[in-house]
C-alpha cells in the first residue's frame, strides 16, 4: 500500500498509475475541511490560475511533455482532452468539468482510497509520496524543515528569467567577470546612459502581476522585483544588479554605463540567467521590456520572472531522479514540492512517482526517462547534485543534449521531439 500526501494534479496523477498496476492506495487530501487560500472545492487536481495546458505543438517543449505522457497513459492529460475548450494550438480545459471528471474517475478506482483529513508530518513507516503542491500547510511545511534541513526549503521563490545562449546577440555581448574574479563566467550586456534610462523608463512603465493575499510579503532586499528597485529612483538598477564597476567592454576599453550580467544556468550552456531579474511584470511586458536590453531584441525565452509563494525543497540535495528522497527510498516527493514550475510538469512527475512506488513495491528497480527525453531532462535538472543555485524550472528544449547534426528553430525542435519520442518507447 502506497501512501500519497496530496490531491493535486500530481498526487491524482500518481494515484492512477499506481490503481492500473494493481496497487493499493490512500491519497490524502485536507480539502474541504481545511482550504487554502488559493482553492475554490475540494475536488482534486483543482486548477487555481489559468486554464491552458500550453503548446500542444511537438516544436514546444510542453507539447513534448504531454505526447510523453500519452505514451505513459496519464490521466491527466485524458481528462484533459476530454474537456478541452477551443484555444488555437494550446491544450485549455473547462476548469471545472476537468477537476469533476477527474475527481469521479479517481474516487471510481476500486484500490483507492480518498481521505479527507491533513496530514502534519511525513508519515515514518511505509511507502510515501508527497506531492503536497506550492500551498503545503503549515504544519507540514515546518516538519519538512525539520526533516530536510531549513536551509533546504523555501517559502517564497524569486525567479529571473532564462534565455537560450543561441539567442543572445553575441556582437553586442562580452564575457567577464567583475575586476576578472572568475574568469570569463558572466555573459555581459553593456548599456550606454541613454539605453539605460529609456530601458528604465519602460520598467517602471509596465503593467504588473497583481499580488494576491495569500502572498503578500515583504521581500528580502536581494529577492526585490527589479521594476520595485527601478521605482526608488532611476539610477537605483545602475548602482545595483546592473552595476558595471570592474567591468570593461572590449570594443571601447571602456566601463558601459549599465551592464545586464547572465550567468550560466547549465552544463551544456546552453541556457543564460538574467542575474537580478526577479521580477513581477506580466509576461508579455517581460517580453516587451526585456528586448530593450542590447542583446536580447530576438531573445527566446525559456523561462520568465516571478515572484511569489511557492513551497518548494533543495530538490538536487535531496532528490535523485527517480524522485526519491536521497535519506529514504521509500518516500518520494511530486509536484512543485520538487521544483518544477507548471501543471504539465507536475503531473509528469506524478506520474513517475507513481510507476516507480509500483516498481519499488514489486521488487524492481525505479527507472529514471532518457536525457534525451522532456522528462528525462527536467529530472536530470532538478535532480543534479552539483546545481549550487537552484530554483524551479519549466520543461524547456535548452535542458536536452542537443541534436549531433546541427539545426535550428523550428526544425531542431522537431527532431529533438522525435528523437524523445523514439527513446521514450525503448
Amino acid at each position: 500500500m502506497v501512501r500519497i500526501i496530496g490531491g493535486g494534479l500530481a498526487g491524482a496523477e500518481a494515484a492512477w498509475q499506481l490503481a492500473r498496476r494493481g496497487v493499493a492506495v490512500e491519497l490524502f487530501e485536507m480539502r474541504p475541511k481545511r482550504m487554502t487560500e488559493a482553492h475554490a472545492t475540494g475536488n482534486l487536481a483543482e486548477l487555481v490560475c489559468s486554464n491552458s495546458l500550453r503548446s500542444d505543438s511537438l516544436t514546444a517543449p510542453a507539447g513534448l511533455l504531454k505526447a510523453e505522457m500519452r505514451r505513459l497513459d496519464s490521466l491527466v492529460i485524458r481528462s484533459a482532452e476530454s474537456h478541452s475548450v477551443p484555444a488555437g494550438s494550446a491544450l485549455a480545459v473547462d476548469r471545472d468539468a476537468f477537476s469533476r471528471s477527474l475527481t469521479t474517475t479517481v474516487e471510481s478506482l476500486r484500490s483507492v482510497q480518498i481521505i479527507r483529513e491533513e496530514i502534519r508530518e511525513i508519515p515514518h513507516q511505509g511507502i510515501v509520496i508527497l506531492a503536497t503542491g506550492p500551498l503545503t500547510s503549515p504544519a507540514l511545511s515546518q516538519d519538512l524543515s525539520a526533516s530536510l534541513g531549513e536551509d533546504h526549503l523555501y517559502f517564497y521563490d524569486a525567479i529571473s528569467p532564462i534565455v537560450t545562449a543561441e539567442s543572445i546577440d553575441l556582437s553586442v555581448a562580452f564575457r567577464a567577470s567583475r575586476y576578472d574574479k572568475g574568469g570569463d563566467d558572466y555573459v555581459n550586456l553593456p548599456m550606454t546612459c541613454e539605453e539605460y534610462y529609456r530601458f528604465v523608463e519602460a520598467l517602471v512603465a509596465a503593467e504588473r502581476v497583481p499580488t494576491y493575499s495569500f502572498e503578500r510579503f515583504v521581500p528580502f532586499e536581494g529577492c526585490m522585483p527589479i521594476e520595485e528597485m527601478a521605482d526608488r529612483g532611476r539610477d537605483t538598477l545602475a548602482f545595483g544588479p546592473m552595476r558595471a564597476v570592474g567591468l570593461i567592454d572590449p570594443r571601447t576599453g571602456k566601463r558601459p554605463y549599465a551592464v545586464v550580467q547572465l550567468r550560466q544556468e547549465n552544463h551544456e550552456k546552453s541556457l543564460y540567467n538574467l542575474v537580478g531579474f526577479q521580477t513581477k511584470m506580466t509576461y508579455p511586458e517581460q517580453r516587451r521590456v526585456f528586448a530593450r536590453i542590447p542583446g536580447l531584441a530576438d531573445a527566446e525565452f525559456v523561462r520568465l520572472g516571478s515572484l511569489h509563494r511557492n513551497t518548494f525543497i533543495n530538490s538536487p540535495q535531496h532528490l535523485i531522479a527517480t524522485l526519491q528522497w536521497r535519506r529514504r527510498e521509500t518516500v518520494f516527493f511530486a509536484g512543485q514540492i520538487t521544483g518544477v514550475e507548471g501543471y504539465i510538469e507536475s503531473a509528469a512527475t506524478g506520474l513517475l512517482a507513481g510507476i516507480n512506488a509500483a516498481k519499488l513495491i514489486a521488487g524492481q528497480a525505479p527507472v529514471v526517462p532518457p536525457a534525451t527525453t522532456a522528462l528525462g531532462a527536467l529530472l536530470r535538472y532538478i535532480t543534479d547534485p552539483e546545481r549550487k543555485r537552484f530554483q524551479p524550472m519549466n520543461v524547456n528544449f535548452g535542458l536536452i543534449p542537443p541534436l549531433t547534426v546541427r539545426r535550428r528553430g523550428k526544425a531542431k525542435k522537431e527532431m529533438m521531439s522525435r528523437r524523445a519520442l523514439a527513446d521514450m518507447t525503448t
